[in-house]
């Protein structure tokens, strides 16, 4: 006998965010903290935060069928904020090896994030989808 976890209800009104709109959430949060973080040092610990909820918001926030997309974007939401970063506010203008050598940098501040927020997301995508076919199939 299993209890079954209540979330409360969501914020917004309607099934839920779009794959596009969740994609767009997504890479909005990351983006926006990535610059502000850095602004003032190099990313780290603070985009990270941001990568994990971004995966936990669009799993929270998404319609049923949406949670592929919230689970496999981080990553490269990630990739794209911090390539507009590092060339706006980073000042490194768009040089192909300071690029690289940022890149992997601030890949290293955030890596156990990522994983930490995969090995988190993927079992919860599965079980959803695995619910949502039961469902389907029922109907």
């Amino acid at each position: 006998m299993m209890t079954e976890l209540k979330l409360p209800a969501k914020p917004i009104k309607g099934p839920g965010l779009t794959v596009a709109g969740v994609v767009i959430l997504q890479f909005l949060l990351i983006l926006i903290v990535q610059v502000f973080e850095y602004k003032f040092t190099k990313v780290g610990i603070i985009s990270g935060i941001a990568i994990t909820i971004a995966f936990a918001g669009g799993l929270y926030l998404g319609r049923p069928g949406t949670s592929f997309s919230a689970v496999v974007n981080p990553p490269i939401a990630f990739l794209a904020a911090t390539i507009i970063s590092m060339v706006t506010v980073g000042g490194s203008g768009f040089h192909v090896t300071k690029i690289g050598l940022d890149l992997v940098t601030s890949l290293a501040g955030v890596a156990p994030f990522l994983v930490i927020g995969a090995a988190l997301s993927w079992p919860i995508h599965l079980l959803k989808a695995r619910r949502e076919n039961a469902e389907r199939i029922q109907n």
